[in-house]
């Protein structure tokens, strides 16, 4: 029993009540039955006895010298009557004037009547020539009200025992109907069971709850069940953390927890992956289209996945915010080693071509033309690591002054930029300066990069020969000036100025972020 599925045994357990419970009910009622027939028994003859010892013709026929010549006749059509089973008129002594059986009149009664002689009518269980009844005794009185006779009616026991058999039959046919409607209602209670429960029994459904609230709580990513109709149904620890939601969320509707947007599918008009990008915050396309569609909230970015079951929607959390932090700085590396092997690709042009000019014995062309390079070349390096005294933001910057000159725009350096160790998160300033520089060099051909700190605050401005900008949701995710959906630049942007408890200002083409020191 102990290995049979918990429908199975619902299903013993219930029939086991419900036959009890039947059996207990039919046993109890047929006690009832019989104190009832018992009892209608007594009640009948006692009727029947004080009928017979109240009729004129009773009395009357006293007095003749042989009583029984008119009592016996009126007895036996009392008791068909009647359908009691005998109607006994005897003197006081007990002598019988009548019976149902001619033969025994004369005889005496076999019967109490000790209390009847001093005027009393009682009823009592005997056993008599008829065998085991239900009789009633009662004194036949005179005018002056002295007892003249007595008169006994009764039922046998055989007979309240036959319509007790009876009435057996008919409370087993009723217990045995309720218990077949009982059974199938059971079965039919217990198949649900078992498809509900997939027919696993109480220790493996206790083994997969704990299971399922030990994972639940225990992973960081954060895991959202809604129902159908809006409900948040279900939602782990990670969630809690990564949302903030308060710890009723369970039970309350999704707009009224502010993740409606969060958890509902993206319409047609945007994709499922953010626009793929070569600057800070950007990421492979192909890890997004594994990792879904990115949301900020609040400071943090995290990566949602929406899918669809028969229960609601099931929605999986991630949080990022670190890993696209790490992402933009190693991004700013790789442009600067980009930059380096664009350089060096240029330097053995520009070799080949100084030694193709002094093997032409031009030497005076081949000077100039090498130094010219390497002038330009030192003098945008000088002047970067000179203003920028910030190794990761310097090195960010000529990546994208490189990256500019191959996209055909021209990245400038204002000459009063002027910049030491911030002691700021550079993770944090490498994505804000980026993704600035990104979004201009995408609207224009031209480029200008400010950078100065005083004891107050660091300030970046980035302008543009672009048309500028004026929409006020530009720092949203999902925003672009291309009108696709893809934006996810500026919205970096917005979230780290956020976290760093700074502002953004926009002036048409030229955006400024002051960040306190």
């Amino acid at each position: 029993m102990r290995n049979w599925s918990l429908a199975r045994q619902m299903l013993v357990l219930q029939l086991a009540v419900v036959v009890v419970t039947l059996t207990g009910a039919v046993a109890l009622t047929l006690i009832q039955t019989g104190e009832l027939l018992t009892e209608e028994a007594g009640g009948r003859a006692r009727a029947v006895a004080v009928s017979v010892a109240n009729s004129p013709d009773v009395l009357s026929a006293l007095g003749d010298a042989a009583p029984s010549v008119r009592l016996q006749p009126y007895a036996e059509r009392v008791r068909t009557a009647t359908g009691v089973d005998f109607v006994t008129i005897m003197d006081t002594r007990g002598r019988r004037y009548t019976h149902p059986n001619p033969g025994l009149i004369g005889g005496l009664f076999l019967g109490h009547i000790d209390r009847a002689l001093r005027g009393e009518t009682f009823t009592e269980t005997y056993t008599g020539t008829l065998g085991p009844s239900m009789r009633a005794v009662t004194p036949v009185k005179g005018a002056t009200g002295t007892v003249k006779a007595l008169v006994s009616a009764g039922i046998t026991v055989e007979r309240i025992d036959a319509r007790l058999r009876e009435q057996i039959s008919w409370a087993g046919l009723a217990g045995a109907l309720g218990l077949g409607v009982a059974a199938g209602g059971t079965w039919l209670v217990g198949d649900r069971l078992r498809r509900q429960t997939h027919g696993l029994g109480p220790v493996e459904l206790g083994r997969i709850h704990e299971h399922h609230d030990a994972i639940l709580h225990a992973v960081r990513e954060g895991l959202l069940l809604v129902a159908k109709d809006g409900t948040l149904t279900l939602c782990n620890d990670g969630a809690r953390t990564l949302l903030g939601l308060p710890p009723d969320a369970e039970g309350r509707h999704v707009t009224d927890l502010d993740i409606a947007d969060l958890v509902a599918p993206l319409p047609p008009a945007l994709p499922q992956e953010p626009e793929p990008a070569s600057g800070p915050g950007a990421s492979d396309p192909r890890e997004a289209a594994l990792e879904g569609r990115v949301h900020l909230v609040g400071e943090r970015m995290l990566v949602v996945n929406v899918a669809s079951s028969r229960l609601g929607t099931v929605v999986t959390l991630r949080d990022r915010t670190e890993l696209q932090a790490l992402t933009g700085q190693l991004d700013a590396e790789r442009g600067f080693a980009d930059s380096l092997r664009a350089a060096a690709h240029e330097s053995a042009n520009r070799l080949h071509t100084v030694i193709t000019l002094v093997e032409l014995g031009r030497t005076e062309q081949a000077v100039a033309f090498g130094t010219a390079e390497l002038k330009a070349a030192q003098e945008l390096t000088d002047r970067v690591v000179g203003a920028v005294r910030e190794p990761v933001l310097a090195a960010l910057l000529l990546g994208k002054s490189a990256e500019a000159a191959e996209r055909g725009a021209e990245l400038v350096i204002t000459p009063d930029s002027e910049l030491d160790d911030l002691g700021l998160d550079p993770r944090q300033v490498v994505t804000i300066v980026g993704n600035l520089i990104d979004n201009a060099i995408d609207a224009a051909g031209r480029v200008e990069v400010h950078l100065h700190a005083d004891r107050e605050s660091f300030v970046i401005r980035v302008a543009d020969d672009g048309p500028g900008l004026a929409d006020t949701a530009a720092f949203t995710k999902g925003w672009t000036s291309k009108g696709d959906g893809r934006g996810l630049g500026l919205a970096l942007v917005g979230q780290a100025v956020r976290q760093l408890g700074g502002t953004i200002e926009v002036a048409g083409s030229t955006f400024t972020v002051k960040v306190p020191l």
